[in-house]
């Protein structure tokens, strides 16, 4: 009797062993398919490859600005922000150790628009000082900016490199991304990919 309740039991950790195996293999393959996801663009105005219009603006600090425009090879990065916006502010910090990450060939430029005593508090909480800042509405049309937080990569030829809602430290790593392997989104990075497959 108990040499039976040995072998039953032998065979149960065998088949376990199995079952757990299977399912090691299956989420490897569920995580192989789930692609990563990149800031996501929304109905806008301008699309990737468009060259908008440069404008002139003035920082918060009275610096003037140009807003797209050839850059010497430089990117310029637009982040869309506000101080009523609880996504942006848990971004800002994320924002600002990429902007440094990167700062070799971007540029980068917070935008938003309202209050300026608002704005100036939102500079001191998060240690924005000496970060270009403007408040524009007119910026905020002329990209189409519905929703917040949203950024802009310009690179360094005036062109729309690209561009989204970007809620995560991954959605505006996603940016640089793009404009790095040459495409509109890391979807469509990955639909290439899966056309070469």
């Amino acid at each position: 009797m108990i040499i039976t309740s040995q072998i039953l039991l032998w065979i149960a950790v065998v088949i376990l062993a199995v079952l757990v195996a299977a399912l090691a293999r299956q989420v490897g393959i569920l995580h192989e398919r789930i692609a990563p996801a990149g800031a996501l663009t929304l109905h806008q105005q301008v699309n990737v490859g468009d060259i908008p219009t440069e404008m002139a603006v003035t920082s918060i600090d009275g610096q003037q600005l140009t807003v797209g425009g050839k850059r010497d090879g430089r990117s310029q990065l637009l982040f869309f922000t506000s101080p009523d916006c609880p996504v942006c502010k848990s971004l800002l910090p994320v924002f600002k150790s990429s902007v440094h990450a990167e700062r070799s060939w971007l540029d980068a430029v917070l935008v938003s628009d309202g209050d300026e005593t608002a704005q100036r508090r939102m500079i001191m909480e998060h240690g924005l000082a000496g970060q270009p800042f403007v408040l524009s509405e007119a910026l905020g049309r002329a990209f189409g900016v519905a929703k917040l937080p949203y950024a802009v990569l310009i690179d360094g030829e005036g062109k729309v490199a690209s561009l989204g809602l970007v809620n995560t430290r991954e959605h505006l790593e996603s940016l640089f991304e793009a404009k790095e392997h040459g495409v509109a989104s890391l979807q469509e990075f990955l639909k290439r990919r899966e056309g070469e497959i």
